[in-house]
This record gives C-alpha cells, sequence and structure tokens, in this order.
C-alpha cells in the first residue's frame, strides 16, 4: 500500500518530536511536510532541534527541511493528515483554517477537544466517537480529532475495562514529570530539589475530559504536582465502586482487556499489572512495544467498596504524540483511507 503522505506541525518542540521519531519508519504513514518557528525555516531538522527524548534522534529525520506554515503547499503536495504538536493558542486559529481546506487533523492541543462535533479519541476506550467526525462533514470535508490531557488518557486506559463495576467516584493525584510543561518549559531554579503542587488548568481538564470519553458521571477530584522527573506520568488512584470485586477481579479484567484493532501503535497488552511494590515508576515510562505506548499499574489495594492502585503513563508517546498517530492509524482503517 502507498503511503499516505502527512505533515508536522509544531515539529521541534516535546511532542513534535516524538511525531517526528514514531512517524520515521511507519508503516501507513510518510511525512512529507514539517514545519516550526518561521526561525527555523529552511533548515535542517538535526541542526536546529534540541533533541530532549533518551536515545538518539533517526537518522532518516536528520537531514529533513523544515518550512514555514503554508496549507496551501501542503495541499499541492498531497498532504492528507495533519498532525498537529501547536500549543493550544496558535491551534486554535490554526486547526479550524486546516479542517476547512479538507485536512485530516489530528491534534495534542486542548483547542477544540470541548466541541460536541470534536471526539477525544482513544481506540481502546471508545472508539465509537470516532464517527463524530461525519458531524464536521466528513468524507465531503475535513475534520478535527483531539487527543485526551495526558493524565486524563492512563487514567482512561485504566478506568475503561473497570467500567463493568460501576464507577461512582474517582479521586487522583497526579505526578507530573517536566516533559509534561514543554521545552524550554520550567525554570531549574523552580523545580530542582521541588515538588509544585499546582498546574494551571489540568486538574479541570482531567475532571472534564474523562466524564467524556468513558460516558459516565462519576464524582472526580484530582489534585496535580508537577515533580522534578523527566518523563512519565505517575497517577495515585482510588475508584469508589458499585459492584462487589476483588483485588483478582481488577487484576484479570485488565490482563482480559487485550488489542483487538491490530493497528501499528497499539500494544497486545494496553494495560500492565505488576504486583511488585516498587512498580510502576518513571523510569519504566519508554518500555514496551511499542516504546511507550502502554499504561502500567501496580500497588492494588482494597478499602471495602474501593480501590486504589497506582498508574504510569508516558505523556509524550500514549499521552501525547503516539495517541495522535493510534489514532490516525484507527481512522485510515475504519475508514479504509488511502493515498489516492
Amino acid at each position: 500500500m502507498e503511503k499516505i503522505k502527512v505533515a508536522v506541525i509544531g515539529a521541534t518542540g516535546a511532542v513534535g518530536q516524538v511525531f517526528m521519531w514514531m512517524l520515521a519508519d511507519h508503516p501507513m504513514f510518510e511525512v512529507d511536510y514539517i514545519t516550526a518557528s518561521a526561525a527555523r525555516a529552511n533548515q535542517a531538522y538535526g541542526t536546529t532541534v534540541h533533541w530532549l527524548l533518551p536515545f538518539e534522534m533517526p537518522h532518516a529525520i536528520r537531514q529533513r527541511v523544515i518550512s514555514e506554515f503554508n496549507a496551501e503547499a501542503m495541499k499541492e503536495r498531497g498532504v492528507k493528515i495533519v498532525f498537529s504538536a501547536l500549543p493550544a493558542s496558535v491551534a486554535a486559529e490554526a486547526e479550524p483554517i486546516l479542517r476547512d481546506m479538507g485536512f485530516f487533523v489530528f491534534s495534542n492541543a486542548s483547542a477544540m477537544r470541548y466541541h460536541d462535533d470534536v471526539p477525544i479519541l482513544i481506540p481502546e476506550t471508545n472508539m465509537e466517537t470516532l464517527s463524530l467526525i461525519e458531524q464536521q462533514g466528513f468524507p465531503q470535508k475535513g475534520f478535527v480529532v483531539t487527543n485526551a490531557n495526558c493524565v486524563t488518557t492512563g487514567l482512561a486506559m485504566a478506568l475503561a475495562p473497570l467500567r463493568k463495576f460501576g464507577i461512582k467516584e474517582v479521586s487522583l493525584c497526579s505526578y507530573q514529570s517536566v516533559s509534561g510543561a514543554g521545552y524550554p518549559g520550567l525554570s531549574s531554579f523552580d523545580i530542582t530539589d521541588n515538588c509544585i503542587p499546582y498546574i494551571g488548568g489540568e486538574e479541570e481538564k482531567i475532571e472534564k475530559e474523562i466524564k467524556k470519553i468513558l460516558d459516565f458521571d462519576p464524582i472526580v477530584d484530582a489534585y496535580c504536582v508537577r515533580v522534578p522527573v523527566m518523563f512519565g506520568h505517575l497517577e495515585a488512584v482510588w475508584l469508589t465502586l458499585e459492584e462487589d470485586f476483588t483485588i483478582e477481579d481488577i487484576k484479570q479484567t485488565w490482563a482480559d482487556f487485550k488489542e483487538v484493532s491490530d493497528l501499528p501503535s497499539t500494544p497486545a497488552q494496553p494495560v500492565v499489572y505488576d504486583s511488585a511494590n516498587s512498580f510502576p515508576q518513571p523510569k519504566y515510562a519508554f518500555w514496551g512495544t511499542p516504546k511507550g505506548m502502554e499504561v502500567y499499574t501496580g500497588r492494588l489495594k482494597k478499602r471495602d467498596n474501593k480501590v486504589g492502585f497506582m498508574l504510569l503513563v508516558n505523556n509524550l508517546v500514549k499521552g501525547s504524540a503516539g495517541g495522535s498517530i493510534q489514532n490516525a492509524e484507527a481512522f485510515v482503517k475504519k475508514y479504509n483511507i488511502t493515498q489516492n
């Protein structure tokens, strides 16, 4: 099959780098156009980007030339799918334009998440919401599909199979890595030897998004803390459940939560539990196949009708760029999209 031409806009930031890494040798997609700030235009990607990921930059992307944002030029080159790693304020202006020009936009930004006709898609949990793109005018027109907030993504993955027990209340505290603040992000004077117990807008996003994604209405309470860790968001979660359960029931439910869609970026076991008291930890963020796409759980506890556990999500991969790539794969498969 001829690969579908895609663009990455905002390619040099932390999320943009994950897009470039994951798309360097993708079986469905070929990166044909990349953008960054105007100051980087016409420069080779490898010479201008401050590479943040904990492994070597793929050779295939080092000589890619950065272009200025030009939707008409993308059209002329045959780009069909646009992966957006833009800041929310920029995305609010650019993404509707791209959609109206017929592009299929898969976005990490929060700018359009809460529109009624825009899915917040996680293929393992709410694949049925992808059909909302038809309310945006697809197939005659373009559309926008968004990711969830990175903490919400990990939470939704762990909660989706547990809905059968009747989730009445969700309480969590997240311990979020500095890469979640983007680059250049926080000052080292603020975060070194320190934790910051507030991340603007984050708690509200979690409390709102988890209900839209899983189509339920529990009480949700969250605290979000920035911690001096480079990658991976850790979450301490307590759920109040309606149905009787055992610890083994929870473990087995996660174990039975298997990948069924055969998407290249979906792990065979999307939620992985380990009983070791030290599991999970942020240093495991890039574990798994594909790297960074598994959600890890551990430290299960039962208190009457409450279950507690820890979870880890890679905020840049499953919680950001990898999630968008997975969403695009789901779209291509569902609607049988080809380049021609």
